[in-house]
């Protein structure tokens, strides 16, 4: 059978390349035929009607000759032949196997996981960012790692393609089931973080009826940070003293996102009266003072030590510091996957609850600005809540008298504690006030007549309310110039506070320690300062002081006749022309008129 089989091919091998007969088919005597045109390979599969389907000229298959002249001739045929068995799969499979139906067919995902590093400063961790692709024909899985430069570490295929158990030694495989957005998949022991997948894989979970969570965004690290700033051109470090600089010299600000906060702020604190109730065996009902900032948002916890408590001296309960809701502690920094919520105004309210890491602490009072600030911003009440218990004594030190060594703010910090704080400064009248100069000229109060005609630049930093003093000599005249006073703070004898610029005005006279000036006259800049701000110089308003003196003209017929009365009963000379000492003079003879020698001075 098979000898007559080889024949028939052999026949049709030697018709098709065109060989004479008498040539034997053996190797060697094979020759194409340069005519053929035709170079179609056999197909196995072929499409039609929109479905892969099979070719089966190969395949043998009983055929019914009665059955087919039946249906030719559309006469019944025998029906003791039987019928033919329904078959499960017809020509177009209506149960596709999965090789067929997921042909070609790749769901892929973006993830990454988180590899630690040792030894080296300037990372401690490093996040390699993957693809995954699962395949749906054979649910086999395949990882690869995206190549960056320079990495320094070997990159490309990290998983070969094969199916993948969800334990060691396990039978259970992974399915498309069980990958989704924002979720942690396990695959021989190593962690992958799945954040986002492509536009293929979402529409194909949409057909499936299964939920995606919302994608989320790789997390950087140190080495992707290093490596993106790497070719960032940056300007020396002078040239953005150099902008700062021209910028404040200029009349802008310094240039601090939070600063506008920290000077609304500044010196703003919330606080609040707390009770820990310690249930532990050694415990206790325990009292702090939480401290919230208004100008970082930070918080602070104080105790309350009572005297003859018991217990040694532990202050801070928390220092000074944001807050956190519930806080996360992660074996490497930059790992945790979630952002810390961090206690507000909003959450300190009289009669709830707060964890003080770990500690259930309750507010149940606050102290007056609190109150009003609340009151203010959030338009509430806090009412204090009653607690049980003896209230903590309070007791009285008298602040002994300066001793004159060193500045008083130093002293009393030596008296309000023993490890003495420097004084704190007002910066917000630093930055806003520091480049204004107050000048005047001043001479001597004395007894001796000679020092009376003494001359002096008295200069006001309105930056830090400090007083400098400089002497005015004429040549030959035995004083020696200079420096007079060094640049200090000097306090008023009769309301024992600081000078301020409030209280130094043209005519008036200040005591600087054992010397006492008056003011004479001031520059044109300080003269224009305090015409601009009247409500601190009030006696430098013109209209204020020429309506009190225009308030007694409703005893003429009309002002012009008034000013001429005026004028003429102030010059004692009657020469037409007023001098200061002469105007200063006059109006002491008018006796409706009260003006005091600064305001003279300004008219």
């Amino acid at each position: 059978m098979g000898i007559i089989k080889n024949a028939t091919v052999c026949k049709l091998l030697m018709s098709s390349l065109n060989l004479p007969k008498n040539v034997p088919l053996l190797p060697g005597n094979q020759f194409t035929d340069p005519f053929k045109v035709n170079h179609h390979k056999t197909q196995t599969f072929s499409v039609r009607d929109g479905a892969i389907q099979e070719r089966t000229t190969a395949i043998e298959e009983r055929v019914d000759r009665t059955l087919i002249e039946s249906m030719r001739t559309r006469a019944p045929g025998s029906t003791s032949y039987g019928t033919r068995p329904k078959p499960d799969n017809q020509y177009v499979p209506r149960i596709q196997p999965a090789w067929l139906k997921y042909d070609r067919k790749v769901l892929c995902f973006d993830a990454y996981f988180q590899e630690s590093v040792v030894e080296d400063k300037n990372e401690n961790f490093r996040v390699r960012k993957c693809k995954i692709y699962y395949y749906l024909n054979d649910d086999t899985i395949h990882i690869t790692e995206v190549r960056l430069e320079n990495a320094g570490i070997p990159q490309g295929i990290f998983l070969k393609r094969q199916r993948v158990p969800k334990s060691l030694g396990g039978t259970d495989w992974y399915s498309f089931r069980d990958f989704n957005l924002a979720t942690t998949m396990n695959f021989y022991e190593r962690h992958f973080r799945i954040c986002d997948c492509d536009t293929f894989t979402k529409e194909f979970y949409r057909t499936q009826d299964i939920p995606l969570n919302p994608p989320e965004t790789v997390q950087t690290d140190n080495f992707e940070y290093l490596k993106s700033i790497k070719d960032i051109k940056i300007p020396p470090p002078d040239t953005k003293e150099y902008k700062e600089y021209f910028e404040v010299k200029l009349g802008g600000g310094h240039p601090n996102g939070g600063l506008k906060k920290y000077l609304e702020n500044d010196r703003k604190t919330l606080s609040f009266d707390v009770v820990w109730d310690d249930r532990t065996p050694e415990g206790a009902v325990n009292y702090f003072t939480l401290n919230y900032f208004l100008s970082d948002d930070t918080v602070e916890v104080k105790e309350k030590i009572r005297v003859n408590s018991g217990k040694d001296p532990f202050p801070l309960l928390l220092r000074r510091g944001k807050l956190a809701k519930a806080p996360s502690i992660t074996a490497y920094p930059g790992m945790s996957q979630r952002r810390d919520e961090f206690y507000g105004p909003q959450d300190l309210i009289c009669g709830r609850t707060i964890v003080i890491y770990g500690r259930e602490c309750l507010i149940c009072n606050c102290d007056e600005f609190t109150r009003q600030w609340y009151k203010a911003n959030f338009k509430l009440d806090q009412a204090p809540i009653e607690l049980r218990g003896e209230k903590p004594r309070k007791y009285w030190q008298p602040i002994p008298p300066y001793n004159n060594y060193g500045n008083e703010e130093d002293s009393l910090g030596s008296v309000f504690s023993l490890q003495p704080k420097p004084p704190k400064k007002d910066y917000i009248k630093m930055f806003t006030s520091d480049q204004f100069i107050l000048r005047f000229e001043a001479r001597l109060l004395s007894e001796n007549r000679e020092d009376n005609i003494r001359k002096f630049i008295l200069s006001f930093f309105c930056g830090d309310d400090t007083i400098q003093v400089y002497e005015l000599t004429d040549r030959n005249s035995g004083i020696w110039g200079g420096k007079f006073l060094e640049r200090s703070r000097y306090k008023n004898p009769i309301t024992n506070l600081y000078y301020n610029e409030r209280d130094l005005h043209i005519g008036g006279s200040i005591n600087l320690g054992k010397w006492r000036f008056q003011l004479l006259k001031a520059d044109e800049f300080t003269q224009n300062y305090m015409n601009e701000r009247v409500e601190n110089f009030p006696e430098n308003n013109l209209d204020s002081i020429l309506e009190k003196i225009r308030v007694h003209a409703k005893n003429y017929r009309s002002v012009e006749e008034f000013l001429i009365h005026f004028v003429r009963t102030v010059d004692a000379n009657q020469n037409g022309y007023l001098e200061f000492n002469e105007f200063a003079e006059g109006t002491k003879t008018v006796s409706y008129t009260h003006l005091t020698l600064p305001t003279i001075y300004s008219v």
